[in-house]
């Protein structure tokens, strides 16, 4: 029974190590806490298309190598790369890692800093519809071409782009009221502001 008890408690603790670890907290005074937990699956999501796009690549590659090439690969190889493109610039969007001109909107505060921001964020909203619009109209064309060699519909491959646009959009959204409510400028933690000690000495004898 406490032997039960500690394993679930470690695998709690272990648990909320990894969420801290991929959910990024700086500026987090632009995020929705609910949403925590989707940006927590989504790079767990881009973690594993990574591995599985390399894993493929390496593959296709002895595959090819020996001379018995897995031609439905390449397939496996694009299809897990587009996705992690999409799926990542959504993420990142969340994380404010993408899209975004920092260098510009941080070097100003007050009044200046909170135009510039909403001016930022309402142009990658536009961008966002239009992936959305123009990602669907694409994702049903899609059903109209295949792809070779197993003849699923190219709509396959397109479906993440207006699915990308829409969480792009949610996040957007989320930063512009966030940050319209308490105000974009608000100071970074000391936590966040600390750069740890590089070692670069060899060993203690050098």
């Amino acid at each position: 029974m406490r032997a039960t008890f500690f394993r679930q408690a470690n695998w709690e603790i272990l648990k909320m190590a990894i969420a801290d670890k991929l959910v990024l907290q700086r500026q987090h005074h632009l995020k929705w806490r609910a949403l925590d937990r989707l940006e927590l699956v989504l790079m767990m999501i881009c973690g594993v298309l990574c591995f599985g796009f390399s894993l493929s690549v390496m593959f296709d590659i002895v595959t090819r190598t020996i001379g018995h090439p897995w031609l439905w690969l390449q397939e496996v190889t694009s299809t897990l790369f587009v996705y992690a493109i999409f799926i990542g610039a959504a993420v990142a969007t969340r994380r404010n890692d993408h899209l975004y001109l920092t260098a510009i909107s941080e070097s100003l505060h007050g009044t200046s800093r909170m135009i510039v921001e909403i001016i930022i964020r309402i142009v990658v909203l536009g961008v966002a519809s239009c992936l959305i619009w123009f990602g669907y109209i694409n994702y049903l064309r899609g059903f109209g071409s295949f792809r070779l060699p197993s003849g699923t519909p190219i709509a396959s491959l397109y479906a993440v782009i207006p699915l990308s646009a829409v969480l792009i959009a949610l996040f957007t959204i989320e930063q512009l009221v966030n940050g319209i409510r308490t105000g974009f400028d608000h100071p970074e933690s000391a936590e966040e502001l600390i750069i740890p000690p590089v070692e670069t000495s060899i060993g203690r004898g050098v």
